[in-house]
C-alpha cells in the first residue's frame, strides 16, 4: 500500500514537471540502491570504505552497492531493471555518466539514459537522488546534463560534491577515483543532502 501511495504521487509530481521540497521518510528497515559505476562501485579503496559503505554507517539503512566500473550509461540502462525488480529498493542514489564522458560519448543521449533510468525506478515506486560527476578537464565543475535533467524530472541532486572531492590530491587514488576520504566525504554530503529532503 505504501508503494502504490508513492507511485501515485511521484506520478503526479512528474506530470508537474517537478517535485516536492522533500522526499518520503525512510523507514528503519528501508533499503537503498546505489547505482552507478567505478565511483559507486569504490575504485580506489577497499569495499568497506566506498561510499555505500558509509553512506549505510551513517544513514542506519541497508545499501546495496550496485556499481560496476567503466559502465557506460546506456549499459546501466539495461542492468537496472532486474536490479529494481531483484532488490526492491526504497531509494535510488544514482551517480551515473563518467564514462560516457571520458569515452567522449554524446550527452544528450547519456542525459536520456538517466533521466530513463530515472522514470523507470519511480514507475516501481523508487524515489530517487542523484550527484552529478564533474567532466575530466584541468578545473574540475559538474558537467551541465546533470542539472538539466534534474531541473526536467524535480529529482534532487547533490551537484558539487564529487568535483569538490576531487579538488585534493589528498581526497584521490587516481585522477578521477577518490580514495577511503574522498568516498566518505561524498557519503556525508549525500547524507546531508538525504537529510535536508526529509528522507533521513
Amino acid at each position: 500500500m505504501k508503494k502504490l501511495a508513492l507511485i501515485l504521487l511521484v506520478s503526479v509530481l512528474a506530470a508537474c514537471g517537478g517535485s516536492s521540497n522533500s522526499l518520503t521518510p525512510l523507514s528503519n528497515d528501508a533499503t537503498i540502491l546505489a547505482f552507478g559505476d567505478s565511483l559507486t562501485f569504490g575504485t580506489g579503496t577497499t569495499p568497506d570504505k566506498s561510499y555505500p559503505a558509509v553512506l549505510q554507517e551513517l544513514s542506519g539503512r541497508k545499501v546495496i552497492n550496485a556499481g560496476v566500473p567503466g559502465e557506460l550509461s546506456a549499459e546501466g540502462l539495461v542492468r537496472l531493471p532486474g536490479l529494481l525488480e531483484e532488490h526492491d529498493p526504497d531509494l535510488l542514489v544514482l551517480i551515473h555518466g563518467g564514462n560516457d564522458m571520458l569515452r567522449k560519448k554524446n550527452l544528450d543521449k547519456a542525459a536520456e539514459n538517466l533521466k530513463s533510468m530515472i522514470n523507470l525506478s519511480r514507475s516501481k515506486g523508487v524515489q530517487v537522488v542523484m550527484m552529478a560527476v564533474p567532466n575530466p578537464t584541468l578545473i574540475l565543475s559538474p558537467a551541465e546534463f546533470y542539472e538539466v535533467v534534474a531541473e526536467e524530472t524535480g529529482v534532487p541532486i547533490e551537484t558539487d560534491a564529487i568535483a569538490d572531492v576531487l579538488q585534493f590530491p589528498a581526497n584521490k587514488s587516481d585522477t578521477v577515483h577518490p580514495n577511503a576520504k574522498g568516498y566518505r566525504q561524498m557519503a556525508e554530503r549525500l547524507y546531508a543532502l538525504l537529510q535536508d529532503y526529509k528522507a533521513l
